[in-house]
């Protein structure tokens, strides 16, 4: 962990495209999110592109509606996306022997809340969320598709 931002990472058997494209459709971050806080999100099935927009419902204590951004894009390597409040959660995919190492990240280095951010411990609790996210996004695959 850095000051501003943390990862989380797993070797996950698949393809770093088929995990892609997974991550870059909205539809599906309530199947793997393993924060529990993403229920749904606005529209249909879709794969994102560098400048799209998603709605997001979520709920941390209290039912919100977010807005998210698509901020970086690389075809198959890398996808990331913000809000209004400038962090970012960030997906990279490698290629490795044993399938595609998966690295998720919350990044706070753009936010205007960074004071915010480190006082109310985000990094820590993110870091277990995430590890969890991954947990669930393998399971997903290992699966079948099937669900967790």
């Amino acid at each position: 962990m850095t000051s501003e931002h943390i990862s989380a990472s797993r070797v996950i058997d698949a393809e770093a495209s088929e995990l892609f494209d997974l991550i870059a459709d909205p539809s599906m971050h309530a199947v793997f999110d393993g924060s529990g806080s993403v229920r749904s999100v606005r529209g249909g099935s879709r794969k994102l592109a560098m400048g799209d927009r998603f709605t997001t419902s979520m709920r941390i204590g209290v039912p919100y509606i977010i807005s998210n951004r698509v901020v970086e894009y690389d075809e198959g390597r890398r996808i990331a996306w913000a809000h209004i409040g400038g962090w970012r959660w960030r997906y990279e995919f490698e290629p490795v022997e044993d399938g595609t190492l998966v690295t998720e990240t919350f990044d706070w280095s753009t936010s205007l809340a960074k004071a915010y951010i480190r006082a109310a411990g985000w990094g820590p609790r993110n870091l277990q969320n995430m590890e969890r996210t991954l947990e669930r996004l393998d399971a997903y695959m290992t699966n079948g598709r099937s669900g967790t």
